[in-house]
C-alpha cells in the first residue's frame, strides 16, 4: 500500500526522483551530450522516441534504427523541427531478422562512428502467434534475441569507444514488471512456442517471457563486461504503464476501457522515458551495472529474474540460436536443442 501511495503522488527516492519524473527533468544535469552517440530501437513513437528527442534535446548524436524507414524519418523531423541543429542518422532495422540486425551492424561500422551509448528499447506484444524466418517465437525474437545479437555485434565498438574517450559506455535494456509474470522453464517454453500452431502459446506468457529475458541478459553481460575489465556498463529498465503503440494490434472498445480504469495508474510519456533517460545519462550511476530500475531508482529483481544459473543457461541458448548459419530447433521435452549447420 506504501509503494502504490509514493507511486500516485510521485514521491522522490534516493534518486531525487519519482514516477512522475519526466526523461527532460532526469537529464537536466547530465552536462551535456555533444560528446555522445546514441543506438535507440524503436524510437519512432512513444518511449522511444520521448527518449531520442530528450538525448537530442541534450546534444547526442542520434542513430535511428527502424524496419519502417519513413516512420523513421517522420521522426528525424519531429526531433529536427524542435531541435534543428540535431544530428540523426536513419537506419534500416529488423529486429526479427537476425539477418537484419547483422545488415544493420554492418552498415554502422563503415559509418567509423563511436558508440556511447546503446538503448535497447523497441517491443513487440504479438496476439497472433507467429514465428520468425529464424524460427524463433516472433515475440522473443524481436524484444530480446535481436537485441541480444545487436548487442553482441556493437560490443567491441563501445568498448573501443570508452577506451579512446574516456567516457564509460552505457547498455540500456528496456524491460518491463511484467516478467514477474512469467514462471517455469524458460528454454522449454520457448521451445514449445516456436514451432508453427504452437497449442502453448499464450500472448501475455510470451511477451513475459521476452522481458525476463531482457532482465537476464543484463545480469549475465554485467558479469561478462566485469571479467572482461571494460568501461562499458548494462543496466535493466522498467518505464512504467503507459499507453503505447505496443497496444497497436488491439484498440478498441475493451482497451480503451482498460485503460480508463486504469488511468491513474498510468505515465504520461515523458515520465515513462525518465528512467531510460535517467540510467542513460545520469552521472550517478558511473560503474554502476547489473541493476535493474524503476521510476528512476535502483529496484529488486524476483528471485528468477536474479537467478545466475538461469542468466547463463539463457546465454548460452541465444549464442546458439544466433550462430551463423544454424536454425534452432527445440525440444521441449528435455529443455534442450539442436542445431542444423547445413545452412551455412
Amino acid at each position: 500500500m506504501f509503494e502504490t501511495l509514493k507511486y500516485l503522488i510521485g514521491a522522490a527516492g534516493a534518486s531525487g526522483y519519482g514516477s512522475k519524473s519526466t526523461g527532460e527533468q532526469v537529464t537536466e544535469n547530465c552536462g551535456g551530450l555533444h560528446s555522445i552517440t546514441v543506438i535507440i530501437t524503436g524510437a519512432t513513437s512513444g518511449i522511444g522516441a520521448e527518449t531520442a528527442r530528450v538525448l537530442a534535446k541534450r546534444g547526442a548524436r542520434l542513430v535511428l534504427p527502424a524496419r519502417s524507414l519513413k516512420a523513421a524519418e517522420d521522426a528525424k523531423a519531429r526531433i529536427i523541427s524542435e531541435n534543428p541543429d540535431a544530428e540523426i542518422i536513419v537506419m534500416g532495422l529488423d529486429l526479427s531478422s537476425l539477418n537484419s540486425v547483422r545488415n544493420f551492424v554492418s552498415e554502422f561500422e563503415s559509418f567509423n562512428l563511436p558508440l556511447n551509448l546503446l538503448i535497447n528499447n523497441a517491443g513487440k506484444f504479438a496476439h497472433e502467434h507467429a514465428i520468425s524466418e529464424d524460427g524463433i517465437e516472433m515475440t522473443f525474437a524481436t524484444n530480446y534475441l535481436g537485441h541480444f545479437l545487436l548487442t553482441k555485434l556493437l560490443l567491441k565498438k563501445m568498448i573501443e569507444t570508452a577506451k579512446t574517450t574516456g567516457i564509460q559506455g552505457r547498455i540500456v535494456n528496456v524491460s518491463s514488471s511484467i516478467y514477474n509474470w512469467f514462471s517455469g522453464d524458460t528454454i522449454r517454453y520457448l521451445g514449445q512456442i516456436s514451432r508453427n500452431k504452437s497449442r502453448e502459446f499464450d500472448p501475455t506468457r510470451a511477451y513475459a517471457l521476452s522481458k525476463l529475458a531482457n532482465v537476464l541478459h543484463t545480469k549475465e553481460l554485467a558479469q561478462r563486461l566485469k571479467q572482461m575489465e571494460t568501461n562499458v556498463t548494462v543496466n535493466c529498465v522498467h518505464p512504467g504503464v503507459v499507453r503505447t503503440r505496443l497496444t497497436r494490434e488491439r484498440e478498441g472498445m475493451v482497451t480503451d476501457m482498460a485503460f480508463f480504469l486504469t488511468s491513474k495508474l498510468l505515465k504520461t510519456v515523458p515520465q515513462a522515458a525518465a528512467t531510460t533517460c535517467y540510467v542513460a545519462t545520469h552521472p550517478g550511476l558511473v560503474n554502476v551495472t547489473g541493476k535493474y530500475f524503476s521510476d528512476c531508482n535502483e529496484a529488486s529483481t524476483s528471485k528468477l529474474g536474479s537467478n545466475s544459473t538461469e542468466a547463463a543457461r539463457l546465454w548460452t541458448a541465444s549464442e546458439i540460436m544466433v550462430s551463423r548459419g544454424s536454425k534452432a530447433v527445440f525440444d521441449p521435452l528435455t529443455s534442450t536443442f539442436d542445431y542444423d549447420m547445413s545452412m551455412k
